[in-house]
């Protein structure tokens, strides 16, 4: 079947862009934050296209005054790719690798946003992930993440929030290729493997670079996935480290961190610490991840729209589908010279299953007292 996309340059393979190989977990997927410098307004965002389940989905999210407000749509994908919106919800690409444009039109959820995505700084690409659980692919997969500003507005509950490139800044990520989507396999692994995840991934904006870390840890604490960027802003090259690492204080009766450090290893020589104090907690179920009723594939027919609302102060456990947040974080950066630095960011967190260092044994439980 040719559609839109088979008119531009884009083919990976000899068939129509369509066709996304054969693997029917393929994903391609847009992913935002973005932040006051007080962390007062969140506001998170998603795309993703599944081509072989002919799905796309999308999902909006503000956090303000203590409360999250989610909006969900979800759609036939009709094998359209290039038709980047889903019911109210829209991503645009304005000038690639520079400008990109969200836009959330009216609906029951009172969630409306026009915002423009600007760079701070050139993408940066992660290295590729792929792992393995005994012979089954688990995930492989490329992501390129940037940091950026962004401009217009968003309103919720009838409240308008103007949003200035002067006060906010965030993240975007472009993910493809690989992971669990829509309906588990019922086939388990031969024989059974427990399942087990530790992943820590922290973009942060300060007033003269972004800087980008993550980690995956398998259960005895070694690192199948690990790396660490300082980059300047205005097109600067991006320094990677020479090895970095994660220091996480947890808080007690959960498996979110109370506090953590950061420790780069510059290839010169010396070492850049950030230390990062968790503000509030962002509940990625809002936007499709371990969502019971959204999840990312999930087929809910020609098009569906949904929203919940979310007290923060109210959410008290840690189980799924709150186990998976991103922490808006102030950072404090102290270079090899002592000079020190402010900024902010999120440190995502998704630990489950053992973790040698954190001291968990189980599935998930929890962080001593």
């Amino acid at each position: 079947m040719l559609t839109k996309a088979d008119d531009y340059p884009i083919h990976q393979t000899p068939e129509p862009i369509a066709f996304a190989g054969t693997d029917r977990n393929f994903y391609d997927r847009y992913f935002f934050n973005g932040y006051s410098d007080d962390g007062a307004v969140f506001f998170a965002a998603a795309l993703g296209v599944y081509p072989h389940l002919n799905i796309i989905d999308a999902s909006f999210c503000v956090v303000v005054d203590g409360v999250q407000h989610n909006l969900h749509a979800s759609r036939h994908l009709n094998m359209e790719r290039l038709d980047t919106h889903v019911g109210p919800i829209a991503i645009e690409v304005v000038k690639p690798l520079e400008v990109l444009r969200i836009a959330v039109d009216g609906n029951e959820s009172g969630l409306r946003a026009d915002l423009e995505f600007h760079c701070r700084a050139r993408p940066l690409k992660e290295p590729r992930f792929t792992h393995r659980i005994g012979p089954r692919t688990f995930m492989d997969l490329t992501r390129l993440t940037q940091s950026g500003r962004y401009e217009g507005w968003v309103e919720v509950a009838g409240r308008r929030i103007e949003i200035s490139p002067d006060r906010f800044t965030g993240t975007r990520d472009r993910s493809w290729g690989v992971r669990p989507i829509g309906a588990p396999d019922l086939q388990e692994f031969a024989p059974p493997a427990p399942f087990q995840f530790y992943w820590l991934w922290a973009p942060l904006n300060f007033g003269d670079c972004s800087t980008l870390f993550h980690v995956n840890d398998d259960a005895q604490g070694e690192a199948w996935n690990n790396n660490a960027v300082i980059q300047p802003l205005d097109g600067g090259e991006a320094k990677e480290m020479a090895s970095s690492h994660a220091a996480v204080s947890f808080i007690p009766g959960s498996r979110h961190a109370a506090k953590a450090s950061l420790f780069y290893r510059h290839r010169g020589g010396g070492e850049t610490r950030i230390d990062l104090t968790p503000k509030f907690h962002f509940y990625m179920m809002g936007l499709g991840y371990g969502h019971p009723e959204w999840p990312h594939g999930g087929n809910k027919g020609p098009l569906a729209i949904g929203h919940e609302v979310l007290k923060l102060a109210e959410v008290t456990g840690y189980f799924p589908p709150h186990l998976h947040i991103q922490a808006f974080v102030t950072a404090t950066m102290t270079r090899p010279d002592g000079s020190i630095g402010q900024g902010r960011g999120v440190l995502e967190q998704l630990i489950v299953g053992p973790h040698a260092p954190s001291g968990f044994k189980d599935i998930l439980d929890p962080a001593a007292g």
